[in-house]
């Protein structure tokens, strides 16, 4: 069996043609599949759109999550409720074609545990790309690691690596970051990406900047190594300005009353906060969300509920 799971936002008018073609790629190959659709509080006609698939194919499976939790919170939803032998993610809003995961399959049949779409020309727009490659290219700088940009979500995965995927339940999420740090066996093949036809993304710049700190400072300590030495750059400096200051009022006789201790104290003492607030912070911060032991997701209902 495949399992097909797709987080749903915003694109209740593509989940017909998503069904349908999904369906006839399966029926293609041929194996047995279920489509599994989780609802991330869509605020369209999503939800009762997936129970009326469901009620045409029972292999259509629905989840409704009780809010928006985020695109993979609702992955990591769908990936808990798979049953089959591999395992395709892919976006809802057909960007990544259907008609590929033939491809992703008979590549991973050649011995790969997973197989990424590897997108070669994106038709996102402008902002997207741009942000995606500066992302990537922080993202390897701070984790000294060798990302591809291409790579999304659209992948097809053996099950032991869903059950891999399964046990890892920190609240900071990315999907594929999470497979391509397992280190199973891995490879890539070229797909087609396509313009989205209907809605538009929900990442604006404010929740792209926000993701990529999420995922950064979970999967790096880097940027508390960086804060030291910042904070310590800073001291430092100010201690040699002291010095220079001493020198003066020594061999030059040349001094403000009072300016010289108020400035070098403030510098210093500010390198030394810094220091510290980048090394508390981040980590009671992180610390702090993870020991509240929320849940990932919860669900409000799915389609087996009916039944």
């Amino acid at each position: 069996m495949i399992s097909v799971v797709a987080p749903i936002y915003g694109c209740e008018k593509c989940l017909n043609e998503l069904y349908e073609r999904v369906n006839k790629t399966m029926s293609s190959i041929p194996v047995n599949y279920e489509l599994i659709l989780v609802n991330d509080a869509s605020p369209d006609d999503a939800w009762p759109t997936i129970q009326r698939l469901h009620q045409k194919d029972s292999r259509v499976k629905g989840i409704n999550l009780s809010r928006n939790f985020g695109q993979h919170h609702a992955i990591t939803a769908g990936l808990d409720h798979t049953q089959g032998d591999w395992v395709v993610v892919m976006d809802c809003d057909l960007q990544d074609q259907p008609e590929d995961i033939k491809k992703l399959y008979e590549k991973a049949l050649e011995g790969y545990d997973v197989v990424f779409g590897s997108r070669v020309e994106r038709q996102d727009h402008l902002l997207k790309q741009v942000t995606s490659k500066l992302f990537y290219k922080v993202y390897d700088y701070l984790t000294e690691r060798s990302s591809d940009h291409t790579i999304a979500n659209f992948s097809i995965s053996r099950k032991k690596v869903i059950e891999s995927f399964r046990q890892m339940r920190e609240q900071n999420r990315l999907f594929p970051l999470f497979i391509q740090w397992m280190g199973y066996k891995s490879t890539r093949i070229p797909v087609n990406h396509h313009q989205r036809e209907h809605g538009k993304s929900s990442y604006n710049l404010k929740k792209l900047i926000s993701l990529a700190t999420d995922v950064i400072i979970s999967q790096s300590n880097k940027p508390l190594r960086l804060s030291i030495q910042f904070g310590f750059t800073i001291s430092l400096v100010s201690f040699l300005y002291g010095l220079y200051l001493i020198f003066k009022r020594l061999m030059l006789e040349h001094h403000v009353p009072g300016w010289t201790s108020v400035m070098v104290s403030i510098y210093f003492i500010g390198g030394l906060v810094f220091f510290n607030f980048g090394v508390l912070g981040l980590y009671i911060g992180k610390v702090f969300n993870e020991t509240k032991g929320r849940p990932l997701y919860i669900i409000s209902e799915t389609t087996e509920d009916e039944e």
